[in-house]
């Protein structure tokens, strides 16, 4: 099992709708992750940021993510999501969530 967390910005004028788009997430969105061997997923809001924090159970996370991304349900949610959502500047190029360094674990 690998973990993976990143970091997003939520526009503010955005929160009410972003919080009740997550409030009844779409079961062909939630198919998809769980299809993509993507479990115990969660997000968090804090000061304008959003992280998120899954675990991943599958040998191919870059054929299991693109998957996800060939998804029609998952794009039309993410035409939804992400207008709500800013990068931040220490993005890489193309980078919506950025990801975040492992720096400390407890079993």
């Amino acid at each position: 099992m690998q973990r993976f967390a990143a970091v997003i910005r939520l526009r503010p004028e955005k929160e009410s709708e972003y919080r009740a788009l997550h409030a009844a997430a779409w079961p062909g969105v939630l198919a998809a992750l769980k299809r993509a061997h993507i479990g115990n997923y969660s997000i968090f809001l804090r000061d304008g940021l959003l992280f998120s924090y899954l675990e991943y159970s599958g040998s191919d996370y870059a054929a299991d993510t693109a998957e996800i991304a060939a998804d029609p349900v998952s794009r039309e949610w993410w035409a939804l999501t992400d207008p709500c959502q800013e990068p931040l500047d220490t993005a890489a190029e193309n980078e919506r969530w950025a990801p975040a360094e492992e720096i400390f674990h407890l079993d």
